[in-house]
């Protein structure tokens, strides 16, 4: 079996070989963006294949999108450190077959792998129980984690403004702006400023 592992952090790439290398019967190829990742699907047709949410200058989910228009049967794993519904329910809305966290136990990572493999889709027990309740069609999900001024924050930034602009347009110091962008990077599971544009405009967030 062979699985494509997409990521920007090598140390990711790392811990997923290492993960992996006891199981003789898988074979992992690795990319860094986006760009390289289709191309090495188009080339190789992994038989899984495991997206990071946040990657350079585009989505996971474009990424998931491109590969499926190209070939509708490929088989994509979401791998994130966000643990909220609302992405789970966008990655199975992308056409994801299994959702994971990256602070899962491995054996959880290799069992998702199995399972989308064979053509089943993975979901832990408890992000199941998450999306049972998750009502996509109200102001919910990664909305709720947010304070006012966070949210306000997000959409300035969702808006082209930078840190410096936010600080005067809210009245607080640049310093609180970059304190509230480190929180929500950490409520979200972004890594950049444009991840959190990227988040806000893939939720529709005005």
């Amino acid at each position: 079996m062979r699985v494509l592992i997409v990521d920007d952090h090598p140390v990711i790439i790392s811990g997923c070989r290492a993960m992996l290398s006891p199981y003789k019967d898988i074979e992992l190829i690795d990319a860094l963006d986006a760009d390289n990742a289709y191309e090495r699907y188009v080339a190789l047709r992994p038989d899984v294949v495991v997206i990071d949410i946040n990657l350079p200058g585009v989505s996971g989910f474009s990424l998931t999108r491109r590969i499926l228009h190209h070939d509708p049967d490929a088989r994509v794993i979401i791998f994130t450190m966000a643990d909220d519904p609302i992405f789970a329910a966008r990655a199975i809305e992308t056409g994801a077959k299994g959702y994971i966290g990256k602070c899962e136990d491995p054996a959880r990572f290799v069992a998702a792998i199995r399972a989308v493999a064979t053509g089943q889709t993975f979901l832990l027990p408890e992000m199941a129980q998450k999306l049972a309740f998750f009502d996509p069609g109200r102001r919910g999900g990664f909305l709720n984690a947010l304070n006012p001024r966070e949210l306000e924050i997000l959409r300035l930034l969702r808006n082209g403004k930078s840190m410096a602009e936010i600080a005067g347009v809210i009245n607080v110091s640049y310093k609180t702006v970059a304190n509230s962008c480190a929180n929500l990077k950490r409520k979200l599971g972004a890594r950049t400023p444009l991840d959190l544009v990227r988040i806000a405009v893939e939720n529709k967030l005005a």
